[in-house]
């Protein structure tokens, strides 16, 4: 039988719990966007709301929940995590009324891009130390495979079934094939499980490993948090309005779909060189070239209506995600410690998904006010612009603290 040592299950275990995250992230449920709005009368500003206060209200959850990571064997929290992605689609497939849509948005939020992505990126950022990076961009492309084939797939089977049905599909694909695999993978791992590396833990034993409650009292973490926040705030509206945009530009019904392939393999390429970099050299030095590709996007947006013009628009975010994905998860080890890293990650995590709520809410809200999508990539480049100046300020202190 072959036997794969306990680095590599994590590994696999973080890459398929970041696949499945797809179900509640934002690129996903967009997909639906029209069939729902459809199915239940509502304006893409009402959908937009709803959408942005069901994620609102899960990130704050998310806070408390996520932190238990800390406390709770990984295996018995990722059943748990789990099992409520698993009714969270079985709920959504069922939504007949809009106050029901809400609590859809909210279960496929909390348990799918919160908690799926969270398990995922907590596990491998604490058992990994020397090669952090490239455990954490292999992980990363389970999502990435999620958005290169899930989106053209979805939008095949629209044609041949109901949505309701595919939701009803998904809860049973998770709730069948996660449990199992989770056990097979991860049952012997503990807390206090690392990678084999004896003289990187005795240098890393020297870095002060600080709380939740410590980072909110400093500037660093607030800084680092805006130019963490501009990719999922502003890709999320992008996704979840990608009609609207199509509409705008007067692009295919399907090349947003099919410009999500370009998105996914540059994400994968990204992924794959931001992991040697940062175990080569740092996060933070990485960090600061980031939300450049996202600042060019949103100027594409503005200057180009072609339809060739997706494709480079969502490559160029593809290129941010990837680079984001890894370093979301690998800056904050690197400066703040991993033994409160579930605490961290999950009001990091939480202030992403919340950003993912403010995203889509402004949005929706320009959309319906009448703003174009010129008018809106303005916007997001300027936020974009910004948060990059600061960083660049503050660049020289962004280290570790050694006590």
């Amino acid at each position: 039988m072959l036997k794969i040592n306990l680095s590599l299950k994590v590994i696999l275990f973080g890459f398929i719990f970041t696949f499945f995250s797809a179900f509640g992230q934002s690129f996903f449920i967009g997909i639906f966007n029209p069939s729902i709005r459809e199915d239940l009368s509502i304006t893409h500003g009402q959908f937009g709301s709803i959408y942005a206060s069901a994620t609102l209200l899960s990130s704050f959850l998310l806070i408390w929940i996520g932190k238990k990571i800390d406390d709770m064997k990984v295996l018995r929290f990722s059943f748990l995590v789990i099992i409520l992605l698993s009714f969270a689609c079985y709920f959504f497939s069922s939504i007949k009324i809009i106050p029901f849509l809400f609590i859809g948005f909210f279960l496929l939020r909390l348990s799918g891009q919160g908690l799926m992505s969270h398990t995922a990126t907590t596990t491998v950022s604490r058992y990994f130390n020397k090669t952090r990076g490239r455990a954490l961009s292999v992980t990363w492309l389970g999502l990435s495979l999620a958005e290169f084939i899930l989106p053209v797939f979805v939008i095949f089977l629209l044609t041949t079934m109901s949505w309701r049905n595919i939701w009803l599909a998904i809860s049973l694909l998770v709730l069948f094939f996660l449990p199992f695999i989770s056990f097979l993978l991860i049952r012997k791992l503990k807390l206090a499980s690392r990678e084999k590396n004896k003289i990187k833990i005795k240098k890393n034993s020297k870095i002060k490993q600080w709380t939740r409650f410590q980072i909110l009292k400093d500037y660093r973490f607030y800084i680092l948090s805006l130019n963490m926040l501009a990719m999922p705030s502003i890709a999320t509206g992008v996704f979840v309005f990608q009609s609207f945009i199509i509409s705008s530009k007067n692009w295919g019904p399907y090349i947003i779909a099919q410009s999500f392939m370009v998105y996914s393999i540059l994400s994968v390429v990204t992924l794959s060189i931001t992991g040697f970099l940062i175990d080569k050299f740092n996060s933070r030095k990485i960090l600061i070239y980031m939300n450049i590709p996202l600042l060019l996007s949103t100027a594409v947006l503005y200057f180009f209506e072609s339809a060739f013009s997706a494709y480079l628009f969502l490559g160029l975010i593809g290129i941010t995600n990837g680079l984001a994905n890894v370093l979301g998860s690998s800056t904050w080890a690197e400066i703040y410690g991993v033994k409160f890293i579930g605490g961290i990650k999950a009001l990091t995590t939480s202030m992403m998904v919340f950003s993912t709520a403010f995203g889509t809410a402004i949005f929706g809200l320009a959309i319906d006010a009448g703003y174009s999508i010129k008018s809106i990539s303005l916007f997001s480049g300027s936020y974009i612009v910004i948060s990059l100046l600061l960083l660049i300020f503050c660049r020289k202190a962004l280290k570790p603290t050694f006590i």
